[in-house]
C-alpha cells in the first residue's frame, strides 16, 4: 500500500508521535515490507512538515523498521532468508546463553524474565494489537538474554531483535495464538524454576526454531 489512505495522526506533529503512527501502520499490516516510504506522500497523508517526517524516518531507520537506500530514499525493511537464518542463530546464542546462567544470575534478571511474561500473558489476554504483542513477546526473550548480566550481550539482542519486529507482527497477525505462545513460555520458564536447564534450553531451541519457520513462512522465503 503506497498512498497511505489508512494513516491518522490525531492533533499532534510531533515527531514521536508520526513515527508512532508509521510504526503501527507497519505492525498492523497497512503498509506491507519493502514500501517507500515517500516524505512528499507522507507529509500529503499526515498533514505535517517534510522536516517533521524526515527525522521520524530516520527513527525508524535507526530502529531497523525501515532502511535507507542511496538514491533511492527510504523503504520499509525487507528480511531474505538468509537474515532472518542469521538473526535467528544469533538469538538463539544468546537466549540459550542466558537461560543457562539463570541460578547464577542475580534475582533482580530472574524477575526481569518473570514479570515480562506476566506481560505477555497480559498483552494476549486484553487483545492487544500485533505491535503490543510483538513487542510484550520480544521483551521476554531480552530478558532471558538480561540473565547473562553481559550490558554488550543485551543491546546485541536488542539489535536483533528490531531486525524481526515486523516479521514477528505478520506471524501474529496470521496465526493468531497469542494464548499458545504464552503457555508455552510459562512451561519454559517452569523448567527453570525447577533447575530443569536442559529441559529449558531444549524448549527455547525449539521455540525459536518454530519461530524461524514461521516468520519464513510469513515472509514468503520458504
Amino acid at each position: 500500500m503506497s498512498s497511505f489512505e489508512t494513516l491518522r495522526l490525531a492533533h499532534s506533529t510531533t515527531v514521536d508521535r508520526v513515527a508512532g503512527e508509521l510504526r503501527r501502520a507497519l505492525f498492523d499490516g497497512e503498509v506491507e515490507a519493502g514500501t517507500p516510504l515517500r516524505e512528499v506522500a507522507l507529509v500529503e497523508a499526515m498533514g505535517v512538515s517534510r522536516s517533521t517526517v524526515r527525522e521520524a524516518l530516520a527513527i525508524l531507520v535507526a530502529e531497523g523498521l525501515a532502511t535507507r537506500e542511496p538514491n533511492r530514499g527510504v523503504r520499509v525493511t525487507e528480511l531474505d532468508l538468509h537474515a532472518v537464518h542469521d538473526v535467528c542463530t544469533a538469538r538463539a546464542v544468546l537466549e540459550v546463553a542466558g537461560v543457562r546462567r539463570w541460578q547464577e544470575a542475580p534475582e533482580p534478571a530472574r524477575d526481569a524474565c518473570r514479570e515480562a511474561l506476566r506481560g505477555f500473558g497480559a498483552a494476549a489476554a486484553s487483545e492487544a494489537s500485533p505491535a503490543e504483542l510483538t513487542a510484550a513477546h520480544l521483551s521476554l526473550h531480552r530478558a532471558f538474554v538480561g540473565l547473562t548480566e553481559s550490558d554488550r550481550l543485551i543491546a546485541l539482542a536488542a539489535s536483533l531483535t528490531s531486525e524481526i519486529r515486523l516479521a514477528l507482527a505478520k506471524v501474529d497477525r496470521i496465526r493468531r495464538n497469542a494464548t499458545d505462545q504464552v503457555h508455552a513460555h510459562e512451561a519454559l520458564l517452569e523448567l527453570l524454576e525447577r533447575g530443569d536447564l536442559d529441559g529449558a534450553v531444549t524448549a527455547l531451541e525449539h521455540h525459536l526454531q518454530h519461530a524461524e519457520h514461521s516468520m519464513l513462512t510469513a515472509l514468503d522465503l520458504t
